[in-house]
């Protein structure tokens, strides 16, 4: 079985077991577990064959926003990462089309409810969350819906500590802990009312909002309404990119963190900024070896810190490299890399093969942002806010929150006030980039006692300088981007090193044995896996292997859920010291590749199976309306309404040297996501089959 059977942060899955069949073969899995992470527990990655090339086809989104994963469940296609698995349910792959099914008999039309509300909120992440606390703090009438089982967005699947300020977005708390305050938060007043589970479908001119909640269709008719859908991950066409074992960050956090599945074996990361560098720390916490990050451009986007502890621990990084290809007969098997010049252009005699089981495409995120277009088509009283209006970090998308709510009570009404000049200004500060690195300024103090503090990139954050009992670690400056910085006592708490979110503060104790001091290293990765007495290997800040020292404490703060590992060296490496080093890097083969072979073969829409190189030959022909090349192509035709390719295509057309104002874009589909036609009109089939939602029968 496939299962994390022991994590650092999360609890271990259990509960009742129950059987299902996968294509005649009897199966276990947890009540109440979704069905892709079941059959990836059994160790089953393809769900499908494609109907236009019969090629196989596994988990991608596992978000419920394309058909990728689609199965046959008891006679009738379904999204496996969106549905539940049931005792005794019979689950087959998806082989070419499905036929419909019928209703035994007729059914009858039910009624659709329309509900009045001050304010509605679609997305209940942590901008969604920060908006309908500050309206429940005024008693506003406010109803949040998220598409999930669970509050938090994202945040439900960080097992890393977040950064910030500790006032305003609970920085040095992990993800998963800030998604319950917030709930938490939410739930304390009466006013707001939360429907999970619950799909938003589409804003319409009437200004009503259509959902599906339990079953059942409504129409919400809010007074305002805010949109904090979050962002969709965005991908790249290469050769194998449809292979499964490809697939975003999001979906694999969603299976390691959310339900407890271990995926992989070998996993390969595309792209380092945040969202990669996070994603592979995440996989190395759940046993996972990390066999390498490739970012195509020459430094790395993320936060220095992110970069520091996943080298440290021994991971290889490539700047300055792409991929040209994953291979594999049925799943991922390979991965083939090349160093790319200063245009981005792969440089020929560089390629190398890595094997993979799994490939992570961590490239960036677009906003969700359609309902919000919607809304504004219809003229509403709309707002939004978080990664669907910017794409940031999640400490500036809950002050985004914060902020809209406030937008909201002016134009409902109820207060008078602009928002505060501060606010603007904290939120402007929470979603910078990274700025400038800047050299360490040690200080020992007279205690003989003093931590090291590498977070030398100027990023929004400030915990150590909140947590220090004694006031001696501050900013270098007046602005949360300032470097913190220690000059003062040391009483040697471990309080700052416990609370950094980047692990990038050592303490330094001397106050025993000045020549062979103990250093106190944080660790996240495994209880039990580095014991007392043993020899550890020790690494700098830049991941240089030190050599190997004795290990005389360790200390368990499960309420953090940090091991602080305190190793014995010599006073001259002492200030030095960052990390234990778990992993040895690997020397990749040279291998070739045909670049043509490369660029024309691969995927840009997965749904309809559509290259490259057809998309190439179609702008090439003159056309730049997206809709003729949709019917040309069928590009964006799939269930995934071209919420994917949609940017690749862009991406094309700026290659082939067509200006972004050239390009006519799709024609946004009505409707979000696909739903059975029975829903829109809460049609109860004869039958009573609660699969058949009536569709057959329109």
């Amino acid at each position: 079985m496939n299962r994390i059977k022991s994590h650092m942060i999360l609890p271990v899955r259990t509960g009742k077991k129950i059987k299902f069949t996968f294509d005649g073969k009897a199966l276990f899995a947890y009540e109440g577990e979704i069905i892709s992470s079941a059959l990836f527990a059994n160790g089953i990655k393809i769900f499908s064959h494609h109907h236009k090339d019969k090629s196989p086809q596994g988990i991608f989104c596992a978000n419920g926003q394309c058909s990728q994963c689609a199965v046959m469940v008891d006679g009738l296609s379904v999204k496996s990462c969106v549905t539940k698995i049931k005792e005794g349910m019979r689950v087959e792959t998806l082989k070419g089309l499905p036929e419909l099914l019928q209703s035994k008999e007729k059914g009858k039309f039910g009624e659709v409810e329309e509900i009045e509300t001050d304010v509605l909120i679609i997305g209940g992440g942590p901008s969604g969350l920060s908006a309908a606390a500050e309206l429940g703090k005024l008693n506003i009438s406010t109803l949040i819906i998220d598409d999930k089982h669970k509050l938090g967005g994202k945040l439900v699947l960080q097992t890393h500590k977040f950064f910030g300020s500790v006032e305003d977005c609970f920085a040095g708390t992990r993800g998963i802990d800030i998604a319950d305050k917030l709930e938490e938060q939410v739930r304390n007043y009466p006013a707001v009312k939360i429907w999970l589970n619950c799909e938003c479908l589409g804003v319409f001119s009437d200004k009503k909002v259509g959902v599906l909640y339990n079953g059942k269709y409504f129409l919400i008719n809010p007074k305002a309404l805010i949109v904090a859908a979050g962002a969709r991950e965005k991908s790249l066409p290469f050769s194998g990119n449809d292979l499964p074992g490809v697939y975003g960050a999001g979906a694999f956090q969603t299976l390691v963190n959310r339900d407890l599945i271990k995926p992989s074996k070998r996993l390969f990361v595309l792209g380092a900024g945040n969202v990669g560098l996070i994603a592979a720390y995440h996989a190395l916490q759940a046993g996972i070896e990390v066999v390498g990050i490739a970012e195509a451009t020459s430094s790395v986007g993320g936060y220095k810190v992110h970069l520091d502890k996943i080298k440290r621990l021994g991971v290889p990084v490539y700047t300055s490299h792409t991929i040209l290809a994953a291979k594999g007969k049925k799943e991922l098997e390979n991965i083939i890399l090349a160093k790319v010049d200063k245009n981005f252009k792969p440089i020929g005699g560089s390629e190398k093969i890595i094997g993979a089981d799994t490939l992570l495409v961590a490239v960036g995120l677009n906003s969700v942002n359609e309902f919000y277009a919607q809304a504004e088509k219809a003229k509403m009283n709309a707002f939004i806010c978080g990664d669907a209006q910017e794409i940031a970090e999640a400490s500036a998308a809950m002050f985004s929150g914060k902020i809209v709510a406030h937008k909201v009570l002016k134009s409902l009404g109820i207060m008078t006030e602009d928002v505060p000049k501060f606010w603007a200004e904290k939120l402007d500060i929470l979603k910078s980039r990274p700025g400038k690195t800047h050299p360490n300024k040690k200080k020992h103090g007279k205690s003989g006692v003093y931590p090291i503090i590498r977070c030398s990139q100027e990023i929004p954050c400030n915990p150590c300088v909140t947590v220090c009992p004694k006031k001696s670690i501050k900013l270098s400056g007046s602005s949360i981007m300032n470097n913190p910085e220690f000059d003062g006592e040391c009483v040697g708490c471990l309080k700052c090193l416990l609370i950094c979110p980047g692990l990038a503060i050592t303490i330094v104790d001397k106050r025993k044995d000045k020549e062979n001091p103990i250093v106190y290293l944080p660790f996240e990765i495994e209880r039990g896996g580095i014991k007392e007495d043993d020899k550890a290997r020790i690494v700098d800040g830049d991941g240089k292997y030190l050599g190997a020292a004795q290990v005389v404490a360790i200390k368990d703060f499960s309420a953090e859920n940090t091991i602080v590992i305190g190793v014995k060296v010599p006073s001259a490496i002492a200030d030095i010291v960052a990390s234990v080093k778990l992993y040895d890097e690997e020397t990749p083969q040279k291998t070739r590749i045909a670049e043509d072979e490369i660029e024309d073969s691969a995927i840009v829409c997965r749904c309809e199976k559509v290259t490259a190189g057809e998309i190439k030959k179609v702008l090439r022909s003159g056309v730049r309306d997206m809709n003729r090349l949709k019917a040309i192509t069928r590009a964006g035709m799939g269930a995934c309404g071209g919420k994917t390719c949609s940017s690749i295509i862009l991406n094309i057309a700026r290659s082939e040297g067509i200006k972004p104002e050239e390009i006519t874009g799709f024609t946004s589909r009505p409707l979000f996501i696909e739903v059975p036609f029975g829903s829109l009109c809460n049609y109860e089939a004869g039958d009573k089959s609660p699969e058949n939602g009536g569709w057959s029968d329109f």
